[in-house]
């Protein structure tokens, strides 16, 4: 099995900062568009969660001021998130504006009313709506595939997936608990597509989990002696190069890790950050050892602190768990994976 080792590198600096943690957000800010209208509208509406920490309802006039700010911007500069979409996004996004703007309408009737507990709720159909604004401005895959690996299965955008898992144990018992997690191709072509491919070969039906200690659940390892998926065509473990994507990089860095190139600090696209982070288990010493193990990052530790992780730039990060991820830290060794099946994006894989 290839195992998880987030042993640290010689020269490794922890960075300060106040990182995001939640997965949504995390892969709204990963899409690749450059719209400052509805990022900035995005800003104003994730920073509402800073606001609810403070005790009762003084609260409510910084979400005040963010509601109205998000408002206002899209009464001034409408015209530039519209123009902004892809011809073929279009129409999905006028739905999404429109349902955005209705739904800061009804923000604001609840900050009138006091209601400080229907705050949170709100805040987020308002940042799925914003999420659907701007997925419908891109307009193509940002970046060229390496020549070696454009004929793997590759995810040409993003997809949604559903896990259903057996859990042994429970405070209620045994039960079926069900995640839904998202795979960003945008950011992680390879790795997302590979991995999709996997899935829609029914490759982790049935399988246990293998592996929860507190740190990660992890899962992949097929019975026999390979330790990954064995290509039919070919007879041989199909491998999943190192593909890390760097924040301000135009294209992710393949077959190197950052440390390997001494870029020790620097943020990938898709960080340890949140919990449920998925990202491909590999041989210790070798990069491009991946192929069908899988682990789900739980939690923080010395290593692992959001936002100055020594896992980041190491280990290839490409999707979130955005529902149902509380279920992660009951899963146990011999758990059983009713199925993964795509739900949404399924047209996304190419080359499979």
């Amino acid at each position: 099995m290839c195992v998880l080792q987030p042993t640290p590198p010689a020269h490794a600096l922890l960075t300060a900062g106040d990182p995001i943690k939640n997965a949504s957000a995390i892969l709204r800010y990963a899409l690749p568009i450059d719209n400052k209208p509805i990022r900035q509208i995005q800003r104003d509406l994730e920073l509402i969660a800073e606001s609810l920490r403070i005790p009762g309802n003084k609260s409510l006039g910084p979400v005040s001021k963010a509601v109205r700010a998000s408002q206002s911007i899209i009464e001034r500069q409408k015209n530039a998130i519209i123009n902004d979409f892809a011809p073929d996004k279009k129409a999905a996004g006028l739905a999404a504006l429109d349902k955005l703007e209705q739904g800061l309408s009804e923000f604001t009737a609840i900050i009138d009313a006091k209601d400080k507990q229907a705050v949170p709720l709100k805040q987020r159909e308002c940042l799925e709506y914003v999420g659907q604004i701007e997925e419908a401005m891109v307009k193509k895959f940002p970046f060229e595939v390496p020549k070696e690996y454009a004929n793997r299965p590759l995810l040409k955008g993003r997809a949604t997936l559903e896990m259903g898992v057996h859990l042994s144990e429970s405070t209620e018992g045994p039960r079926d608990s069900v995640l839904t997690i998202v795979v960003d191709g945008y950011n992680a072509p390879v790795s997302a597509g590979q991995f999709v491919d996997l899935v829609q070969k029914k490759f982790y039906d049935g399988m246990e989990i293998q592996r929860a200690d507190g740190f990660v659940v992890q899962t992949g390892d097929p019975d026999g002696p390979e330790d990954g998926y064995v290509d039919p065509a070919t007879g041989q473990v199909r491998r999943v190069p190192m593909e890390i994507r760097v924040v301000k990089d135009k294209e992710p860095i393949y077959d190197f890790n950052l440390e390997d190139l001494g870029r020790y600090n620097e943020q990938p696209v898709m960080p340890f950050n949140a919990y449920g982070t998925l990202a491909w288990a590999r041989a210790e010493f070798d990069n491009n050892s991946a192929s069908s193990q899988i682990f789900f990052l739980l939690k923080e530790s010395e290593l692992t602190p959001s936002g100055a992780n020594l896992l980041d730039g190491r280990y290839a990060v490409f999707g979130y768990v955005i529902q149902g991820q509380e279920d992660l830290g009951t899963m146990k060794v011999g758990d059983k994976i009713k199925y993964i099946k795509v739900i949404d994006g399924a047209e996304n894989l190419v080359n499979a």
